[in-house]
């Protein structure tokens, strides 16, 4: 069979434990066997970003503003535990915050819906798009552990030299303190990239905040977003008669619970990383969710929205068989190969990437499951396989 060419590399970062086993495998018998593969390989695994100082990070965020498509395996963020366990230099940032500051942006994730699992939430019945700020709030704050009183002080020092200063606490024991922040191009960056993901594909936008506490953060995310929406955005919504709304977190919530799904739910970074986990939860489990990173520049990177997998990561090195959801890593390389083929007019390419998605639902509505969706399985008979025996069936179809 002649391989289907590609041009142009796509950034390939490499990463962590049992989805690093699942990475290899994928590559192995799902597109090494049907592409002549190009990517410019990163190794963003935890021992690799110690003995770099994290600069490899670094170099695969830049490399995918040179390339404009990137896919990444799943990467431990370290903590303490995790730097005595890997011997680590230092507590690194989360590699996935550190790429998302580089390029900005924002991180749509998406349930992977298929016939015979229905959501938890029984009257969602389309899907439930989550729009993830990809910059600042803890995922690039600072913090002070104070083991004695003393008073905390937020500062300020303009470039004009002009000195702005709020006391935060004055400390009368041990205690714990953070300072976040954000920037208003980031801000309207993520704001430009909701409108306009809403209005391709003709969706409602909720976008929801805190503000009523939160009075000058959050309220700034609120302003940005509603004046964007006013000047640019109002008249093509109103012609396509979808609706822009902005409410309270907790109110949203309240709201998505009732709904029957078929919008785009807007989040702050932290708010967005804890949502996205439950509405891919409620629609059948974390391995089955899309997530893509969108920059104002048009470059793109698709990875799985869950984590390492570590408790099987431990089995797989004892020896033992696991049955690890690997959709996620599977829908993250076809996405990455479409975009690598529309960018490069490469028809053959992009159709490959749908027919590997197409295989992928075709082998779960077979019943052939992973055990993370076997027990919410509700159609006929079911097959419970390993990781290899599933990515070795949908193999058989995409063939």
């Amino acid at each position: 069979m002649t391989k289907i060419k590609m041009v142009t590399p796509i950034v390939e970062m490499d990463g962590d434990e049992m989805t690093r086993i699942l990475w290899k495998m994928i590559k192995d018998e799902l597109l090494i066997p049907f592409i002549d593969l190009k990517t410019e390989y990163y190794d963003l695994g935890l021992p690799e970003r110690d003995k770099t100082d994290d600069k490899v990070t670094v170099d695969a965020a830049n490399a995918i503003k040179k390339y404009g498509v990137g896919v990444k395996c799943a990467t431990i963020t370290p903590n303490a535990q995790r730097v005595e366990e890997y011997k680590l230099h230092r507590m690194y940032k989360s590699p996935n915050g550190t790429i998302r500051a580089i390029l900005d942006g924002t991180v749509f994730r998406a349930p992977i819906l298929i016939d015979g699992i229905s959501p938890v939430v029984k009257n969602w019945t389309k899907p439930i798009t989550i729009a993830r700020h990809a910059y600042g709030d803890i995922y690039r704050d600072v913090e002070i552990r104070t083991t004695q009183k003393g008073k905390a002080t937020l500062t300020f020092t303009g470039e004009d030299g002009t000195v702005t200063s709020e006391e935060v606490y004055n400390f009368e024991c041990p205690g714990v303190l953070l300072a976040q922040h954000n920037k208003d191009t980031s801000i309207r960056s993520f704001a430009h990239s909701c409108f306009k993901y809403a209005i391709a594909t003709k969706q409602d936008l909720w976008f929801a905040t805190k503000d009523t506490i939160s009075k000058k953060y959050d309220h700034t995310f609120k302003d940005i977003f509603q004046e964007v929406f006013d000047v640019e955005y109002k008249d093509e919504f109103e012609k396509l008669g979808i609706v822009y709304f902005y409410t309270l977190i907790d109110d949203a919530v309240a709201r998505v619970i009732r709904s029957e799904g078929g919008y785009i739910w807007a989040c702050k970074n932290y708010d967005g990383d804890v949502m996205s986990d439950m509405v891919s939860t409620a629609f059948g489990s974390l391995a089955m969710m899309t997530s893509v990173l969108v920059s104002p520049d048009g470059n793109y990177e698709y990875e799985a929205a869950h984590g390492t997998v570590t408790k099987h990561y431990y089995k797989y090195l004892k020896g033992e068989q696991t049955s690890t959801n690997p959709v996620a890593t599977i829908f993250a390389w076809s996405g990455a190969l479409g975009k690598r083929g529309e960018k490069d007019n490469l028809p053959e390419l992009a159709a490959f990437a749908d027919k590997l998605e197409k295989a992928t639902i075709d082998t779960l509505e077979a019943g052939i499951l992973t055990k993370d969706l076997t027990g919410l399985w509700e159609k006929g008979e079911v097959k419970a396989v390993t990781s290899l025996e599933f990515i070795q069936a949908i193999r058989q179809r995409l063939a």
